[in-house]
């Protein structure tokens, strides 16, 4: 089984920024797509951010383009989620998936492994 951990999330004002870190246990951790999700109280899971094998394949959501990025450090074997320009709305549970496949997905059924989730929340 593939362990993920997040952190760094925490509470934020609007307009201020947050990285999130997610380590994960996974030798193989380069062959494995990496997605960031995240999950409002009562609101199903939504994709936010993966990278595919190489940070130059990346897919956002259309919500968090231009203002969050995503980048993985395979020596490390983590996946970051940088958040600028917070806004209210972005408060959340947010997880690291991985996904076994060389393909990178926005559904959260495609993603087989996932981390405990850290909580972010945005203050207006």
């Amino acid at each position: 089984q593939v362990q993920l951990v997040e952190s760094g999330g925490g509470l934020v004002q609007a307009v201020g920024s947050l990285r999130l870190s997610c380590v994960a246990s996974e030798l193989t951790f380069s062959r494995y797509v990496m997605g960031w999700f995240r999950q409002a109280p009562g609101k199903e899971r939504e994709f936010v951010a993966a990278a595919g094998w190489s940070d130059d394949t990346t897919l956002y959501a259309d919500s968090v383009k231009g203002l969050f990025t995503i980048s993985r450090d395979s020596a490390k074997r983590s996946v970051y989620l940088q958040m600028d320009s917070l806004k209210p709305e972005d408060t959340a549970v947010y997880y690291c998936a991985a996904r076994n496949s060389y393909y990178i997905t926005r559904g959260p059924n495609t993603y087989a492994y996932w981390g405990q989730g850290t909580q972010v929340t945005v203050s207006s």
